[in-house]
């Protein structure tokens, strides 16, 4: 059974270091377990971070299918959240395509889509005409597409302030804008040390998105995680156009038009930006190819007007898969994040880890291939980490200077 300490020792039962989705989330369980949680957010709010500077895409067609699992029940949650919650996240069920615009695209669609109904994904692949019925706002230059009818969305601003309100009622200590600086091991705990005093607390569990590398640090096992700096779009509100999301097979494209008319435009374009600086520029030809795309994809998007571009840290690893569970070689010290799709897979995830905590069997199991301990020196010399980097800033170069050839045909 979970051990929970005595109050007058001072010492709470959890210390969770982040509070973006994820930690909001293993906070909220450990605390209706019974624990006694404090929560330590750099910035003045929840969910400001990547859990923020998103679409809100809830798509199982763009995630690895090792990731299924834990969408199906992330999706479940999202739909269910004013009842585990009691916070409306804004979530939509429309369904989403993706689409492919060549043979070639077309040909990995239909692989990756395989996999992911391997999985226990409800996709199929369905031809131009019926993507076309489905939404005839599409180009009718569609060679093939694939069909999820869980897609959806929730909307990204109103998680944060949704988890501050269910996180009071479950008397988590909330403590929000506050910077840690360190955590060191002690007896029977953790010291986590910020501006304003000490915390200390039995665990301690690290849900610091672009930061989780100098949090492991702190105790000794730096893990190997990388900041992406995301750029998202959206424009001025138009008609009724658009009833589902919509992505590229290439990836490039994420783009759904939201209740109130406005489109939200991403795909992976990358900006400037580092975890102490943040995002802070954009780079314009990546932000006119995406722009591009979204125009080819849908044509009456043409007639809309950018409102605004903005950038989002997002934390990925050497394999891109997720870091979840036990910081190897420290006891009580764990680590959640770096999870790609985390609107799609991380309350799931998050659930998960709060019962491993509470030694509990979790519903869905955390796979192997999550575990930070896989990152072995031997592993890391074997996926060259650095090498792997350049090759993804060679690969995008080379797509947006093709990107008026492949969209002008």
């Amino acid at each position: 059974m979970h051990r929970v300490s005595n109050g007058s020792t001072g010492r709470l039962d959890a210390a969770i270091v982040g509070g973006g989705l994820m930690g909001a989330m293993v906070a909220f369980d450990l605390a209706n377990a019974g624990l006694r949680v404090v929560l330590l957010e750099r910035k003045p709010g929840l969910c400001m971070e990547a859990s923020c500077t998103n679409t809100g895409a809830l798509m199982l067609q763009l995630i690895r299918a090792a990731f299924i699992p834990h969408a199906l029940r992330t999706i479940e949650l999202w739909r269910t959240a004013p009842e585990w919650l009691g916070a409306d996240m804004g979530y939509v069920q429309n369904g989403g395509l993706t689409v492919a615009f060549d043979d070639d695209e077309a040909q990995k669609l239909e692989g990756w889509m395989d996999d992911r109904r391997s999985a226990g994904a409800p996709v199929e692949i369905i031809s131009r005409d019926r993507a076309l019925a489905l939404e005839p706002a599409l180009t009718d230059r569609i060679t093939l597409a694939s069909y999820c009818e869980l897609d959806g969305f929730a909307d990204a601003k109103l998680t944060g302030a949704g988890f501050r309100r269910s996180l009071a009622r479950a008397r988590v200590d909330v403590r929000a804008p506050v910077t840690v600086s360190g955590i060191e091991r002690e007896e029977h705990g953790f010291a986590i040390i910020h501006e304003a005093g000490t915390v200390r607390a039995s665990r301690v569990i690290l849900a610091g998105g672009v930061w989780l590398g100098e949090m492991s640090g702190w105790l000794g096992m730096p893990l190997p995680v990388e900041c992406r700096v995301n750029q998202v779009s959206v424009t001025e509100r138009m008609p009724p156009i658009l009833t589902r999301s919509v992505c590229a097979a290439t990836g490039r494209l994420s783009l759904k038009q939201s209740p109130v008319g406005t489109f939200l435009v991403g795909g992976c374009w990358q900006g400037i930006g580092s975890p102490h600086e943040g995002g802070y520029e954009i780079i314009p030809d990546h932000l006119v190819a995406n722009l591009r795309i979204a125009c080819f994809t849908v044509p009456a998007m043409r007639e809309a007007r950018l409102l605004r571009t903005w950038l989002g840290l997002e934390a990925k690893v050497p394999d891109y898969m997720p870091v979840v569970g036990a910081l190897p070689g420290v006891e009580d010290a764990y680590v959640v994040g770096a999870a790609h799709g985390g609107y799609t897979v991380g309350l799931s995830i998050a659930r998960s880890l709060a019962d491993t905590i509470l030694e509990r069997e979790p519903d869905v199991p955390i796979p192997d291939t999550f575990d930070p301990a896989r990152f072995t020196p031997e592993r890391l010399a074997e996926i060259e980490l650095w090498e792997r980097r350049d090759a993804y800033g060679a690969a995008l170069a080379s797509y947006t200077e093709e990107i008026e050839v492949k969209l002008g045909r």
